[in-house]
């Protein structure tokens, strides 16, 4: 399975579920994730943020209010409508098709993005993330996992069904390692899921 075979989907899947999204009120534990990284990039200084999958735009407001600079990314023309009516800066682009410059952001923060990609383009993924941080610049990577299986949910509401990537705690932290020094990783237990945390460090040598 690679990413352009699950796209077309996902992007039909969230714009139909754009609405609903924009409505969905942020659990707490979700809060404190933000929270604790807006901290970090404070204490290190970052202005410039990019969110990957940045949805209808929540938290790239938040961290807007906050006083960075942020670009709101989506795949869902639907989503980034919803990021633009909040005054946000927001491109619908794919997370393999950013076309940023080198090292344009201070930091990226990413929540339940690459869940959607395939591991065969995970790599890439990780690889064009790292690219568009600034020497020694901090990524957020949130994710759904604890398991090793890729395809459909058999709950899932959204229509069409959307693909998911998962992936175990030692394999999403080997996937990050060549790229990325990892300053936190923990899991957070919600409903029967396992929801894997990841503040990282871009590592100064790149290929």
């Amino acid at each position: 399975m690679r990413y352009d075979d699950v796209i077309i989907d996902l992007r039909t899947a969230y714009d139909r579920g754009a609405e609903l999204r924009e409505n969905m009120v942020k659990q707490p534990w979700r809060v404190a994730e933000r929270d604790a990284f807006l901290a970090r990039v404070r204490d290190e200084g970052c202005r410039r943020l990019l969110a990957v999958g940045a949805g209808t735009g929540q938290d790239s407001a938040f961290f807007a209010a906050a006083g960075l600079d942020v670009v709101a990314t989506d795949l869902s023309p639907a989503m980034v409508e919803y990021c633009r009516a909040k005054g946000l800066d927001a491109r619908v682009v794919d997370v393999l098709s950013l076309d940023f410059p080198p090292a344009s952001f201070d930091a990226v923060y990413t929540v339940n993005c690459l869940v959607h990609v395939p591991d065969a383009d995970l790599p890439t993924a990780l690889a064009n993330l790292a690219a568009l941080l600034r020497p020694g610049g901090l990524m957020y990577l949130g994710v759904w996992g604890g398991e090793d299986r890729e395809g459909p949910l058999d709950n899932d509401e959204h229509v069409p069904p959307r693909f998911f990537a998962g992936r175990t705690d030692e394999q999403i932290q080997e996937y990050v390692s060549p790229r990325f020094t990892i300053l936190d990783f923990h899991t957070v237990a919600v409903d029967g899921h396992h929801y894997q945390s990841l503040t990282l460090r871009v590592r100064a040598t790149r290929d």
